[in-house]
């Protein structure tokens, strides 16, 4: 048996295995809210009710619609994008002009009564949602098993960052959205519906969080506390990465849960609250984050 600092190899690529599909998670949820602040300026702390609503989305759906897990994972952002579209377009672009600290305390109030509401409604307990037929199974790589969902996750959460990744940085669009933000009168003189570019931006971010959401549904359960949970953890991902950087999220993400899998084998003690530890570092050596740009 193969002994890396006294751990066996197979245990230590199954705990990197692991880090993976959760620093996925990480890098989906941690690149809406990259995009919504360095967007648009608006830290947004309803993130994780907007990701626990589309869990929710796709939990209703099923039970009460018959909306298969694939219709899910298109109509739920859809539907909790479209919700955070109007939360833009009616209470946030009000403080636009405001300080940051308007738009946390706004949206942080809007968390807690989403979630609030869903305690009111569904209770504490969690529900649980069936893997689709097509994703059951696994793949046995010899020092693990795999479930073929995880690495579905995987691959999907990946494809999704690296696609909005390119689309922001790459195309004629996301310069229009780079462009917008740093001087709105100049693209409103060119013809450039900026009000529109950013409802969208922030529409396109919480749709982020709700597609999260649906991968999530079939292998944590569906409860209203799920996005409060993982919303701080998320929040230091950004920080680590740089407050608006959109590469820094999806690279931090996937960092730090590769780093949680380590921890988790070498230290377990250690494992939740590494990735703090980890802030406190980078913010005493770099305050913009390690992707960031100096103010």
């Amino acid at each position: 048996m193969t002994l890396i600092l006294g751990v066996p190899l197979s245990v230590l690529l199954g705990q990197l295995l692991l880090g993976l599909i959760n620093g996925s998670f990480y890098a989906l949820l941690s690149l809406g809210l990259a995009i919504i602040f360095g967007l648009l300026r608006i830290i947004n702390f309803a993130h994780g009710a907007q990701y626990m609503l589309g869990a929710f989305a796709a939990f209703l759906g099923l039970n009460y619609l018959g909306v298969s897990y694939w219709a899910a994972l298109i109509l739920s952002p859809l539907l909790i994008g479209g919700f955070g579209i109007l939360i833009e377009r009616y209470l946030l672009r009000r403080i636009a002009g405001e300080d940051h600290l308007y738009g946390l305390l706004l949206t942080f109030g809007l968390a807690l009564i989403i979630e609030g509401s869903f305690v009111k409604l569904f209770g504490m307990s969690g529900f649980s949602y069936p893997i689709p037929d097509l994703l059951k199974g696994g793949y046995n790589l010899g020092f693990m098993f795999l479930p073929t969902y995880r690495a579905w996750l995987v691959v999907a959460a990946l494809v999704v960052c690296f696609a909005t990744w390119y689309m922001i940085e790459r195309t004629r669009l996301g310069s229009y959205l780079r462009a917008g933000t740093e001087n709105p009168k100049l693209m409103q003189a060119f013809g450039i519906n900026v009000p529109l570019l950013v409802t969208l931006t922030y529409g396109y971010g919480v749709a982020l969080a709700a597609f999260a959401g649906v991968l999530a549904a079939p292998i944590y359960a569906v409860t209203p506390g799920m996005g409060a949970n993982l919303l701080i953890v998320v929040f230091a991902v950004v920080v680590i990465g740089g407050m608006g950087s959109i590469m820094g999220a999806i690279v931090t993400g996937l960092a730090i849960g590769l780093i949680e899998g380590l921890t988790k084998v070498f230290y377990p003690e250690a494992a939740n609250t590494m990735v703090f530890l980890i802030m406190v570092v980078v913010l005493l050596i770099r305050p913009a984050g390690l992707f960031g740009k100096e103010a």
